[in-house]
């Protein structure tokens, strides 16, 4: 939780008293919703956002907004007004219960996701197969040693618990590469390609299709080493590896899975540099699932940085990328998910949704749809 708060400034106008003490550090500035883009989107594709939101609303009636928007009673009336509002018109439904603001300039910068699918087995048939681990049983969160007691706020960090009852930073990818969870974490499955396999763990959920068999295997998110996330992409831009010029790469996953596999040695190193590791349960069911527990749908969940946009909350996005433009809801976040105005769209499975997910880099603007009661208490 940030220690500054928001305010949510009508048009025209602005707040002297102080803003809702645990609300995010940015400004909001209040947007007319019954203008476009709203009406714009057509009937069906705010029909298929209205569903999805239908399906955060447990969530979002009973778990803290820790960007201090909104309360639980204001999704309360929102969510009893969704169950029984008639389908032939759902453009007024967003209409009659939200009020569309912008935090900070609302200028937003959104990439993709999706659910890849990449070869391997339950069991392992070679020697470069890559251990899918579940949650290692040693994983906890809890202080460690070396940190002061004035450093000891919030949650404690994900750590490694000694036998001897110490905590200790956890393994980094490159550790737990050499081996170093051997017996202490259940195998889930073995990923025949490890460079494909680094990419679904940034993606979070994926399928293992078995070669030989045809099985496949869906595996979620469940939890990660404690090591922060590196977007490797932005190390390449750094070393001018990626760009238009001559012998750089493009700036896109696919661009960045070529060099890896043009450059194994350097390519290994570079995908070491991100220490953050993740760690998976087996899907069964409708998924994948976003971290408030839903199933997330293609072209419709969109992960947040959830101090600054309530889990549940409606988006819209109008980007230089027009296939991004609509209306998604907010039912995931991701490390690198930081920000007012930060989004990851999700685009599901297949090599549609990689090329779109993988060349998604568009900049635009963002509108968060929030209760009409929460956006009214926010503006006293």
């Amino acid at each position: 939780m940030l220690s500054a708060c928001a305010r949510l400034i009508p048009e025209g106008s602005t707040i002297d008293h102080p803003p809702p003490v645990g609300a995010t550090a940015a400004e909001m500035g209040a947007v007319d919703l019954s203008s476009p883009p709203l009406r714009d989107f057509g009937n069906a594709r705010l029909l298929a956002a209205f569903d999805a939101f239908r399906l955060s609303c447990p969530v979002a009636t009973s778990r803290e907004d820790v960007s201090g928007l909104t309360r639980t009673s204001d999704w309360e009336v929102v969510c009893n007004a969704a169950s029984t509002w008639p389908r032939d018109d759902i453009t007024d439904y967003f209409l009659t219960h939200f009020r569309a603001v912008r935090v900070g300039n609302g200028e937003a910068f959104a990439t993709g996701y999706f659910e890849p699918e990449i070869l391997g087995s339950r069991t392992r048939r070679s020697a470069s197969d890559v251990p899918v681990y579940a949650v290692p049983r040693d994983l906890e969160r809890c202080w460690r040693d070396d940190m002061p007691e004035s450093e000891r706020t919030g949650r404690a960090p994900l750590s490694r618990r000694m036998p001897d009852g110490r905590c200790v930073p956890h393994y980094t990818r490159a550790e737990i590469e050499q081996g170093a969870l051997d017996g202490s974490a259940d195998v889930l499955a073995y990923a025949a390609d490890p460079v494909e396999f680094f990419f679904l763990q940034i993606q979070g959920s994926g399928r293992i299709r078995d070669p030989r068999t045809g099985d496949v295997m869906r595996i979620g998110y469940a939890g990660q080493n404690g090591h922060a996330y590196t977007g490797i992409g932005g190390v390449m831009r750094e070393r001018g590896l990626l760009g238009d010029g001559p012998g750089q790469y493009p700036a896109s996953m696919q661009g960045i899975m070529q060099y890896i596999r043009e450059n194994p040695r350097d390519g290994a190193d570079l995908m070491r540099l991100n220490e953050s590791w993740v760690f998976f349960r087996e899907l069964t069911g409708e998924g994948p699932i976003g971290s408030i527990g839903v199933p997330v749908r293609p072209r419709l969940a969109v992960a947040v940085d959830p101090k600054f946009v309530p889990y549940g909350a409606p988006v819209l996005l109008d980007l230089d990328r027009d296939v991004a433009d609509g209306i998604w809801i907010a039912q995931d976040t991701g490390g690198a998910i930081r920000g007012p105005n930060r989004f990851d769209t999700f685009w599901g499975a297949g090599e549609e949704a990689r090329e779109i997910a993988g060349g998604m880099s568009g900049r635009g603007s963002a509108m968060i749809l929030l209760p009409r009661s929460a956006a009214q208490r926010l503006s006293r």
